[in-house]
């Protein structure tokens, strides 16, 4: 394909069609897409047209220098009850938007190696099998989303879990400088009992190759054993049935307050975990795309 950006010397004529690359009604609106962002425009428009799958051609970000705009996403929120496929969708907003993945767990990890007193204030309460309040850990996050790589959009994994963390998130983006990007998004994937329940007990793993099968859903050709190196699938304890009704009752019992707050707040995406995947990835992308703005 060609495309000629502020040239001054006409194209010569060619007998050959030029393609549009697909989700673009014309080159000619490619062309003006590309004029519109600058010697970038190409990457950019084929990369934020949201009819693109998150496998496609530039449908990955490019860190930029400090030096050079860049389109920031809003701080995101990813939440539904396990098994609803949130893994799969935060890998591939990272993959789109080059954002980090800012989890809980990992921090916390990353702090005791480092020996950091809130780290270390953190493993006190872990020893004894405690929670870490909710104050100790709203901290911890504070210190991380103040970090370079979390400038223009990030992913929060585990976070917030109860009310205070809620409130304190938003009092926390409030008290930083306001602008485009600033305001956050939730997105929950919503799946219904039974089909949770199906998933979640019928889900199987290769203790080898670590791929993941599901007797109802994804089953092995061969049933109970891997189709890749023919090693008999195992059972997480976490997905035996009686683990399963007394994780999802918990999750229901705390989760549901922290919705219904979250809802009031705005910017709140319910979307059907139970799509396909790449349909749901689609929706997340046209979300966020609509709210990128430029830092």
């Amino acid at each position: 394909m060609r495309v000629f950006l502020q040239s001054a010397v006409p194209p010569r004529p060619s007998s050959r069609p030029e393609m549009c690359p697909a989700g673009f009604r014309s080159l000619r609106k490619l062309r003006v897409r590309c004029q519109d962002n600058g010697p970038r425009g190409m990457a950019t428009a084929l990369r934020q047209d949201p009819s693109r799958p998150a496998s496609a051609p530039f449908a990955a970000a490019r860190p930029a220098s400090a030096s050079v705009g860049v389109r920031a996403v809003p701080p995101i929120v990813l939440l539904g009850v396990p098994g609803a496929g949130k893994g799969t969708q935060a890998k591939r907003i990272i993959a789109r938007y080059g954002i980090p993945h800012v989890s809980t767990g990992e921090m916390f990890r990353r702090s005791l190696e480092a020996g950091s007193p809130l780290g270390l204030e953190a493993q006190a309460y872990m020893e004894k099998g405690q929670l870490v309040p909710d104050d100790l850990v709203c901290r911890v996050v504070a210190e991380r989303l103040r970090q370079e790589d979390c400038a223009h959009g990030y992913i929060l994994d585990g976070f917030p879990r109860t009310l205070p963390q809620a409130h304190w998130l938003y009092d926390f983006l409030e008290s930083r400088s306001p602008g485009p990007g600033s305001s956050l998004i939730v997105i929950y994937l919503s799946v219904g009992y039974n089909e949770l329940y199906r998933r979640l007990t019928g889900r199987r793993y290769c203790p080898v190759c670590a791929r993941i099968y599901n007797i109802y859903t994804q089953p092995a050709r061969r049933p109970g054993f891997c189709d890749v190196d023919g090693a008999p699938l195992e059972q997480r304890p976490d997905d035996e049935p009686d683990v399963v009704r007394e994780r999802l009752v918990t999750y229901e019992e705390q989760t549901m307050p922290l919705l219904a707050e979250l809802r009031r707040r705005g910017n709140f995406f319910e979307l059907l975990g139970t799509d396909p995947v790449d349909r749901i990835s689609g929706r997340i992308f046209e979300i966020l795309d609509a709210r990128q703005a430029w830092s």
